[in-house]
């Protein structure tokens, strides 16, 4: 329980420290978020608790596989509110978008051997 914990606390400090430096710097809170630090801590923890290569290679191979589908959210967002569309509305869209695509991806993913 303690492990998780640790782990939840260090999640929310790294989503705050992005919240926190985005509002001074977009570009900069953009870069950071950017960065695959979930993915990072998410191999750390599975190695730390398994250190199973397989499991370890089969996490790290699905992961490239879902940024993929997730990729256009980021493009989809900021053009709905350039076009006045509400925040809450941008985001659920590119929600439903990632979900959508993330779907898409199993489907054609496993035409071609690639379990996800």
């Amino acid at each position: 329980m303690l492990a998780f914990v640790v782990r939840a606390a260090l999640s929310g400090v790294i989503v705050a420290l992005v919240a926190s430096i985005a509002r001074r710097s977009p570009a900069a809170g953009a870069l950071i978020a950017s960065l695959p630090l979930v993915s990072v801590l998410g191999m750390i923890w599975l190695w730390r608790d398994t250190g199973d290569r397989v499991r370890m290679a089969a996490h790290a191979e699905a992961t490239f596989w879902y940024v993929l589908p997730s990729l256009p959210m980021f493009l989809l967002i900021p053009a709905l509110l350039r076009h006045d569309v509400g925040f809450p509305l941008a985001l659920g869209a590119g929600c439903v978008l990632t979900m959508l695509l993330y779907l898409a991806t199993v489907a054609i993913a496993a035409r071609f051997g690639v379990t996800l």
